[in-house]
């Protein structure tokens, strides 16, 4: 499957919530999200304000997305499409993550569930020094490469 990976932009929100949405692993609804203060107004918000997300596109739709909270130095959201997965798209979107958080941090970090795919991943792209944050849940953390 050949993509590219572009900054997303605010008329993007509704594709990253199909794709957030469209997870197995981590799965949320738009319910559960909108409780968590994750909503379409406060995504698009957060897009239009800073450079924090790309988007991974293939024949014109978005596949897969990154978010970034660049002040705290964190990769908080990589989430590709089921039927997407295992093409490389979401290695590509966490690097374009990890580069913009490097600009700006020596040290980035994210939290996941330890027993899931996505720790897997992420511990093969050289994320590690795990903290246990307690319910299954890690901190990863990822020096700047010298």
């Amino acid at each position: 499957m050949t993509f590219r990976i572009r900054p997303a932009r605010p008329e993007d929100t509704a594709a990253l919530f199909a794709v957030r949405t469209s997870v197995r692993e981590n799965h949320q609804g738009v319910e559960e999200l909108a409780q968590l203060g994750i909503t379409p107004a406060s995504i698009s918000a957060m897009i239009a304000a800073a450079p924090c997300a790309w988007v991974a596109v293939t024949e014109g739709r978005v596949v897969g997305f990154t978010m970034i909270d660049d002040n705290r130095a964190t990769l908080f959201a990589a989430f590709v499409r089921p039927e997407c997965e295992g093409q490389g798209i979401g290695g590509a979107l966490i690097a374009q993550a990890e580069d913009a958080l490097f600009k700006r941090h020596p040290t980035i970090w994210l939290e996941t569930s330890r027993d899931s795919r996505a720790a897997s991943v992420y511990r093969h792209l050289g994320w590690g020094d795990e903290t246990d944050l307690g319910g299954g849940n890690i901190r990863l953390t990822k020096a700047r490469p010298v």
